[in-house]
């Protein structure tokens, strides 16, 4: 598998970028350049909508059967090749190759099986009650623009609606991770997705996402990213009044109340995990554990012990380890908050700053653990996107709702009680897009999204096929 993403797929074929810059790819785990990736234009952007100008007029035609069809050959395709995949995300951004297997290469294909079920139930024409038809349409060419750390999750979640429901997709992946789309992009190719209907272009975010946000010709953009980058595509989107989706930060709470009774060692080791899952670089990690306090001390004491039992390594190697952080940058910006925490006052209970022993090469950071924390702490406001943990006393559940419910953020909650009553009671209550109870997953096809700052319109299922759809009403006489 190359290591260097020096061409585009525009028009069906791989083609020479028009920009003439490039940067390296970096490997996170050894420090060391294994690839380059050229840096687009807005001039590659120009022909890309063109192709895709071009595809909508008989792509945005075909019939469901076909739309799905085409989904059927990607998944497909997808998971004959869900081993390159994984290689190539754990070579470009440090994602135990288990795990990148398992989780990440697999979202490719279990986002495919959520699409396939969510357009098979879905009516594109109904009628109703007054007599009125009401049709489902592509809303048009859409501009995709996806992040690093869960690389072919986002792509999968941007693309395949898009092509399930008739739009040429134009994506951007971050140009830290363009291998793995590098590999999308030839599985989405032998599928046979038509000339224009999908582009590649790699590029930072001022040029190449800018463009595809400004674009007039451009129906919708779709970004996944920080808040203050969505904010960026927000206003340049604006003037030209296409739809605008976002999936942004999170500062996930993880409210643990006492009533867990026995499982209560099993939950909290399992919320360590879950906040240091992809080395703590996920959007929805919950971050900040709000703990009743008739079991702080307890909750205290269990997630040190799983904090310094958590194993760091290899990403090429196979276990359950975690890998390292993306790149400097990240690990300099990890070392920044941890170092924050203490001097505001936060009592390190495990971890801290610098490597792990015996990882001085690589972009390795401590599974950290701070306990009495105050929600105004910058460790409780701020996205780390890192191996720490932030944990928080609360008398009881009004207070542990407040403080959870205490952020700009909203993309995902999580509860673990032994009182099923209480589980859906505090759900309601928590201003977050998707509420995890007592260790539940996310399933495929099930929306995901968040409130306030984390974002606007849903990804998966039918709600995501819906972001890329327009509603026509016919009125006969």
């Amino acid at each position: 598998m190359t290591s260097d993403a020096l061409r585009y797929y525009i028009g069906g074929q791989w083609v020479d970028p028009l920009g003439r810059d490039s940067m390296a790819i970096m490997n996170p785990a050894t420090e060391e350049r294994i690839g380059t990736v050229s840096l687009g234009s807005s001039a590659d952007v120009e022909r890309a909508v063109e192709a895709a100008t071009d595809a909508f007029e008989t792509f945005g035609r075909w019939s469901k059967v076909d739309r799905l069809a085409l989904l059927r050959r990607i998944r497909d395709l997808t998971a004959e090749r869900r081993e390159d995949l994984a290689q190539a995300i754990s070579l470009e951004m440090g994602a135990p190759i288990t795990m990148a297997r398992e989780m990440q290469a697999e979202a490719g294909v279990g986002h495919a099986e959520g699409f396939i079920e969510a357009l098979e139930a879905q009516e594109e024409r109904w009628t109703l009650s007054n007599g009125d038809t009401l049709l489902r349409e592509p809303i048009g060419p859409a501009g995709l623009i996806t992040p690093w750390n869960w690389p072919i999750n986002q792509i999968a979640l941007k693309v395949l609606p898009a092509l399930a429901t008739g739009c040429p997709a134009i994506l951007k992946p971050s140009e830290h991770t363009p291998l793995s789309a590098l590999v999308f992009a030839g599985i989405l190719h032998d599928a046979g997705v038509p000339a224009g209907a999908f582009a590649l272009i790699s590029g930072t975010g001022p040029e190449v996402g800018d463009a595809i946000a400004r674009h007039p010709d451009l129906a919708m953009v779709s970004f996944t990213g920080s808040t203050r980058a969505g904010v960026s595509v927000s206003k340049s989107a604006a003037d030209s009044v296409k739809r605008v989706t976002l999936e942004l930060g999170g500062k996930s709470p993880n409210l643990v109340f006492a009533d867990c009774g026995a499982d209560l060692e099993t939950r909290v080791r399992a919320s360590v995990a879950e906040c240091f899952l992809n080395t703590g670089q996920s959007c929805d990690a919950p971050t900040r554990l709000v703990v009743e306090r008739a079991c702080y001390d307890e909750v205290v004491e269990i997630a040190r012990a799983a904090a310094e039992e958590t194993k760091v390594g290899d990403p090429g190697a196979e276990g359950d380890h975690i890998g390292p952080l993306f790149d400097r940058l990240q690990w300099d910006r990890v070392q920044e908050r941890i170092a924050k925490g203490i001097a505001e006052g936060a009592r390190l209970v495990a971890g801290g700053p610098g490597r792990p022993e015996g990882l001085n090469q690589g972009w390795y950071a401590r599974p950290t653990v701070f306990a009495d924390v105050r929600n105004d702490m910058a460790i409780a406001r701020e996205e780390i996107f890192g191996p720490v943990l932030s944990i928080i006393s609360a008398q009881d559940e009004d207070e542990a709702i407040a403080i959870a419910n205490d952020t700009p953020y909203g993309l995902a909650a999580y509860v673990q009680t032994g009182d099923p009553v209480r589980a859906e009671r505090v759900a309601k209550r928590l201003r977050a897009g998707a509420v995890h109870l007592n260790g539940g997953g996310l399933g495929w096809g099930t929306p995901f999204g968040g409130y306030k700052a984390s974002g606007n319109g849903r990804e998966g299922g039918t709600l995501g096929l819906e972001d890329y759809q327009e509603v026509k009403s016919l009125h006969f006489g």
